[in-house]
């Protein structure tokens, strides 16, 4: 149960600092805002770094700063291209293909078991999210004057950023499982392992984004529930039970998202009930 209830949180999390960075992503590129979140997360988590153990394995640590490399430098700055290409409606759908293809990987890589009910929940999170996806409204300019063009590459980017993901994943995991670190060291080690891959885009990124002080305070917040917060419920699921389960209760949200999107002047329609509907069912089959 308490892995179920990190994943919630977790998507919770996610959903909550989407607000924020929604208003902020005209304000500089894809990489820069997935720099400065990340230099400003790893920066809130350095004294973790003060807590670990003097006998930790220096391979165990490079195995979390490869995953915080690849899923947190990589992933995030692939997941934010793609919206830049595809929009919010075509990104989701690629991304909802996360939770199946965690579980068969499961299976595959870690050994996990996969059952029936796990299965089917997989399938019928995965069916929510895409259900929200079409159902979603393209909003900006950039959404409505996409161009072909943009297709491919956008693409391309969604489905290296499902795979960043779940391979930074499965790699915090084996180290979660095999290792006496708790879900707050390691998800500080993997914290620096993105920073450290997105240094090279920090060079004078304040004074070029020009925020305002109610800008920064937005970046601080989702900073912190989004990034903190979020990877560290992240580390907890991942500690406490398989890949593919937790990716699935991860991925609810999406739904969770709706909620915003009524806020925001989006209504629930009747597509998004049924994969709130659809979500719960693979909730309940996912962890009962």
């Amino acid at each position: 149960m308490t892995g179920v209830l990190a994943a919630l949180g977790a998507a919770m999390a996610w959903t909550g600092a989407s607000a924020l960075w929604r208003s902020l992503s005209g304000r500089m590129t894809a990489i820069r805002l997935n720099a400065m979140k990340n230099g400003l997360a790893s920066l809130l988590f350095l004294p973790v770094l003060l807590t670990l153990p003097h006998d930790t394995e220096m391979q165990v640590v490079l195995l979390l700063l490869i995953s915080g490399l690849i899923g947190i430098a990589f992933g995030d700055s692939f997941y934010l291209g793609a919206l830049r290409r595809l929009g919010t409606r075509r990104t989701l759908t690629v991304e909802a293909s996360g939770p199946v293809l965690a579980s068969i990987a499961g299976v595959l890589v870690m050994g996990d078991s996969l059952g029936v009910k796990n299965g089917l929940g997989a399938l019928l999170v995965s069916s929510a999210v895409v259900l929200i996806a079409l159902q979603a409204k393209e909003t900006s300019q950039r959404e409505k004057g996409a161009i072909a063009a943009d297709l491919g590459p956008g693409l391309l980017l969604a489905f290296a950023a499902v795979i960043c993901g779940l391979s930074g994943a499965f790699l915090a995991r084996h180290v979660l499982i095999s290792s006496d670190l708790t879900p707050f060291q390691t998800a500080a080690i993997r914290l620096l392992g993105g920073w450290l891959g997105l240094i090279p885009f920090l060079n004078g990124i304040w004074r070029q984004a020009s925020l305002t002080r109610r800008e920064q305070w937005k970046l601080v917040i989702a900073t912190v529930i989004g990034t903190n917060g979020g990877i560290l419920l992240q580390q907890v699921v991942l500690q406490s039970m398989p890949v593919g389960e937790g990716v699935t209760l991860m991925a609810t949200a999406p739904v969770m998202a709706l909620f915003v999107g009524r806020m925001e002047g989006d209504p629930i329609q009747l597509s998004g009930v049924a994969a709130a509907v659809l979500a719960l069912a693979g909730v309940a089959c996912t962890s009962l």
